[in-house]
């Protein structure tokens, strides 16, 4: 028989616990807690990749996946689930908020103590901590605005960090990509990188292909602010003016030797699937489709009354189809914030292209958002390439990932259709984060949302118990950031998630 709670209660009781014995200064230390003096980055560095794998593999992207209406939980035996979420609470003691900001920051604590390491025979291993640092900065700086970063990490030195405006933090963060890809051009200058390397095995070209396509990110994120602010308009044109092209071209995935063991299993897996005996795990029974996402995948009208009339071979690659009932062999979701049902109908759960195996890879950074990146700047003019192919190839590696096969039919049926084909959509960028909507359901969620900040698009439902008017700009700093680093922490009125826009923001 399957147990059932109020996810909502847990996940804030969780929270509250854990936070009530670790102050938010622990991003000041590294995440195994012990000293890094005389240790060498090639020791450190498997462990940093993995470091902040779960809290954003799991929590950050479960959270983009409700706010951009893809999940929502299962109501037959289930209350009160995501009532946060749906009820678009966001505040300073938001759970999940707190947990994303604790952990990240502590999981990077490695990627600074190798970059930290003296001495120059290990400066690939820095490379790659530039790069992995990076990446997570632009991701706490697109969710919270204004974070530490000069001061941070600085290994219980400073326990009170100054903030740094995000503007600048983005502008350093394509400072220190140059630098890693300068270390890495020139790799045989310092010691090779080995198995610690658990993405690409020390070859520095797919490192290279990563930040590069990094670089894309961060500079796209402020396109639509050049459009109205001349000194960003001009410092994108420089920097797209020196963009290498070099980009990822297939998933970088992580993947240290994941196995059906105690400690050893896939960090996705752990939370969605089943532990090391079998046993579905809570989040495998709770988690279900959102309506909306399984009727727009089924190509039918969806709530917003709008239809795309074709089937999408993804959605059964996502989510289980049920097996009992009146819409045995379909995938059924449930409406965001519907909690009051007539009679209990069996709903999907997350089907085999998402849970794969207690060893299956963790994405860092997928061929699919690759693509979509490189579509979006050759629409905008900023690179040379085809746009249309770019947006084509960025569904075919959605399909890849997913086992979902070839998908010319699909790229075929859908080229006329709006906002879902090339053609038929007036909106290319519409089109664009459509797709790439589509394409990181369960694996990077949170892109979407900080994209749909950027654009506007996809403009998904709110969930039918809302109680604001759109979706919040921010998460909000967590209270216990609050009250230990009070003297730096900018103030932030309740209301800030939802008027407060981050700097790139003018939609």
């Amino acid at each position: 028989m399957k147990k059932y709670f109020n996810k909502g209660f847990i996940l804030l009781a969780l929270g509250l616990s854990t936070l009530a014995c670790e102050s938010t200064l622990d991003i000041n230390e590294t995440e195994v807690g012990f000293t890094t003096e005389n240790v060498t980055p090639d020791l450190l560095l498997a462990g940093a990749i993995q470091a902040p794998r779960e809290r954003f593999e799991v929590t950050a992207s479960e959270t983009g996946s409700i706010l951009m209406n893809q999940w929502a939980g299962d109501i037959n035996n289930v209350t009160g689930g995501f009532q946060d979420e749906f009820r678009l609470n966001f505040t300073q003691n938001y759970g999940p908020g707190s947990v994303i900001w604790r952990d990240i920051y502590r999981g990077m604590g490695g990627y600074q103590a190798i970059i930290n390491y003296e001495g120059a025979e290990y400066e690939n291993h820095k490379a790659i901590a530039r790069i992995l640092k990076s990446y997570y900065f632009q991701f706490l700086t697109d969710v919270y605005g204004d974070i530490p970063y000069s001061e941070a990490l600085q290994f219980g030195e400073n326990f009170t960090p100054a903030y740094d405006d995000s503007k600048s933090i983005y502008r350093d963060l394509i400072v220190q990509l140059d630098a890693a890809i300068a270390a890495l051009n020139n790799y045989g200058a310092a010691l090779p990188v080995g198995v610690e390397d658990t993405v690409f095995a020390g070859d520095p070209n797919g490192w290279i292909q990563v930040a590069n396509t990094l670089k894309l990110r961060i500079l796209l994120r402020q396109s639509e602010l050049a459009t109205t602010d001349s000194e960003t308009a001009s410092y994108l044109a420089t920097q797209f003016g020196n963009l290498n092209t070099n980009f990822l071209t297939t998933d970088a995935t992580i993947n240290p030797g994941y196995t059906n063991a105690a400690g050893q299993l896939n960090p996705f897996w752990a939370n969605y699937g089943q532990d090391t005996a079998g046993n579905d795990t809570f989040d495998n029974d709770f988690i279900v489709p959102s309506d909306y996402q399984a009727e727009f995948l089924k190509g039918a009208t969806t709530e917003d009354g709008t239809a795309t009339n074709v089937p999408d071979p993804r959605l059964t690659r996502m989510y289980e189809p049920v097996t009992i009932g009146p819409d045995a062999g379909n995938v059924v979701g449930v409406i965001q914030g519907e909690t009051n049902v007539n009679a209990p109908q069996e709903l999907s759960e997350l089907g085999p292209g998402l849970l794969r195996g207690p060893n299956q890879d963790s994405f860092l950074f997928t061929a699919a958002e690759s693509f979509f990146l490189q579509a979006e700047a050759v629409h905008k003019g900023y690179i040379a390439g085809n746009a249309e192919q770019l947006f084509k190839d960025g569904i075919q590696a959605s399909f890849s990932i997913l086992g979902a096969g070839d998908a010319t039919t699909y790229i075929a049926q859908a080229s006329t259709v709006d906002r879902i084909g090339w053609t038929g959509s007036a909106n290319k960028l519409e089109a664009i984060m459509t797709q790439k909507w589509i394409a990181l359901t369960g694996i990077n969620a949170m892109e979407s949302f900080i994209d749909y900040n950027r654009t506007g698009f996809p403009a998904t439902p709110l969930p039918i118990i809302a109680e604001q008017s759109r979706l919040p700009y921010r998460l909000l700093y967590p209270a216990s950031e609050s009250s230990s680093n009070s003297a730096n922490v900018p103030n932030q009125p309740a209301s800030a998630a939802f008027n407060n826009r981050l700097f790139w923001d003018i939609n």
